[in-house]
């Protein structure tokens, strides 16, 4: 009976060539349906593709022949978690064509109405979507079970930012309280005060939410890569600003299509924005790069003392920027309210006119650009909206073909799709909004 044969050794000079596919058929813990499919040869990722396959949105295409009043009521829906972005570039870009200046109450309480979106959509993501990942859980639920507290806290903060959205709003879900001009109705001082109340007593949670962050045993990692986000001559940006870059970008948001560019990946119904042919980053952490010396000097305190320091250039330091933020959109909403007062009329009244208008805010995720043209009835001939996430989509390629690459492309299937949906839950993609219609081309004989 002759001996089984032993495995011969690799040549020297030559290694075993190893090919694997990895595919994730739907990403879990992100807003929208998306895929990633990977293919790796002999240690090397040959194709690496974000998959978006939801179906396009056609909000564009909808708001053709629309009243320009119409508007921010139909962009809300494009989005359930940031609603107010849609409707803040909306409003900007509306009122640049009508000549409309609506006065510094309504500036004040759009800076409030936003306030409540970062503290809301950040709270979410920080709890219920990336920390998890940070943590070794499969999920939100599982992480509750061994720290209640933590998540006890996050929707706490989570649900007092979605009572800042409908106290201006109406409802914190596709609000309906915000018009072109400002808002159809002013809060009375007694909601304001109760949340006044709340936002003060939150201050606590919102600095031991940033200590707690900080203590995550987030990755160490270092990157190459061009931050983009609006800068404000006195304020963290939020509703205003120019566009900026730590490359020596600035300009008006009207010129935003000289610098960038939306491109169609085949594989994709998410365009992919490029800043002169190379992806770029949005976002939190970019915004926090840029504009640290802009933060209350009680918050930047705070932050230099957990022991993450700006700027950072190590993606994952991005829910660190989130937690943040929620500190400052809580200091900074408790000092709107302390000075609030009802006004005789929340709203200036438009009147239309043709012309051509752009709109640039700071979305949760990043920048959200609006272009609309008007004829002289005030309906919209063409719109164009170029979503954070859209503007992300390269940076998150770009992103998991480093980290994949640190981590081993010979790692196992598992380790590799594990990491791979940490790198992009991590940049809290909103999928549905980035979703556009097709160039479509018919060919009949």
């Amino acid at each position: 009976m002759s001996r089984p044969r032993r495995p011969q050794p690799a040549r020297r000079g030559r290694r075993a060539m190893r090919e694997i596919s990895v595919k994730v058929p739907l990403l879990a813990r992100v807003e929208g349906e998306g895929a990633l499919a990977l293919k790796v040869r002999d240690g090397v990722i040959e194709t690496l593709q974000l998959r978006i396959f939801e179906p396009p949105r056609l909000f564009e295409k909808l708001l053709e022949g629309r009243s320009f009043e119409e508007v921010p009521d139909i962009v809300a829906r494009i989005c359930g978690i940031c609603p107010v972005a849609y409707q803040m570039s909306a409003c900007h870009a509306i009122e640049g064509i009508l000549g409309l200046a609506p006065g510094p109450w309504v500036r004040r309480m759009r800076r409030l109405f936003y306030c409540g979106e970062w503290i809301e959509s950040h709270s979410l993501h920080i709890h219920l979507l990336a920390a998890p990942d940070f943590l070794g859980y499969p999920n939100a639920l599982e992480m509750a079970k061994a720290h209640p507290e933590i998540m006890r806290r996050g929707l706490a903060l989570q649900g007092l930012g979605n009572d800042l959205i409908g106290l201006l709003g109406g409802r914190s879900v596709h609000p309906v309280g915000a018009r072109i001009g400002g808002f159809y109705h002013a809060p009375e001082e007694a909601p304001v005060r109760a949340l006044r109340e709340r936002l003060e007593a939150a201050t606590e949670d919102a600095k031991a939410l940033v200590s707690w962050v900080a203590s995550l045993p987030l990755p160490s990692t270092e990157q190459v890569f061009e931050c983009v986000s609006l800068r404000h001559a006195d304020e963290y940006p939020m509703n205003e600003g120019r566009i900026v870059s730590d490359q020596g970008l600035d300009l008006a948001p009207a010129d935003f299509e000289a610098e960038f560019e939306e491109r169609q990946a085949s594989y994709s119904t998410a365009l992919h924005c490029l800043h002169r042919g190379k992806p770029y980053l949005v976002g939190p952490l970019a915004r926090l790069n840029l504009n640290f010396d802009r933060l209350p000097p009680s918050v930047a305190e705070h932050a230099r003392a957990s022991g993450i320091a700006f700027p950072s250039y190590n993606p994952f330091h991005s829910i660190m920027a989130r937690a943040v933020e929620v500190h400052c959109a809580i200091v900074e909403a408790a000092a709107l309210l302390d000075r609030y007062e009802v006004p005789a009329q929340p709203f200036a009244v438009p009147s239309p006119r043709p012309g051509v208008g752009f709109g640039c805010t700071e979305a949760p995720r990043g920048i959200l650009w609006h272009r609309y043209e008007l004829d002289s009835g005030g309906r919209v001939l063409r719109a164009r909206i170029v979503p954070p996430t859209s503007q992300n989509q390269a940076r998150i390629e770009e992103d998991l073909r480093t980290e994949l690459a640190a981590l081993g492309a010979d790692s196992t299937d598992e380790a590799l799709r594990l990491r791979a949906e940490a790198v992009i839950r991590n940049y809290d993609p909103c999928i549905s909004c980035a979703t556009h219609f097709l160039n479509l081309e018919v060919a009949r004989t």
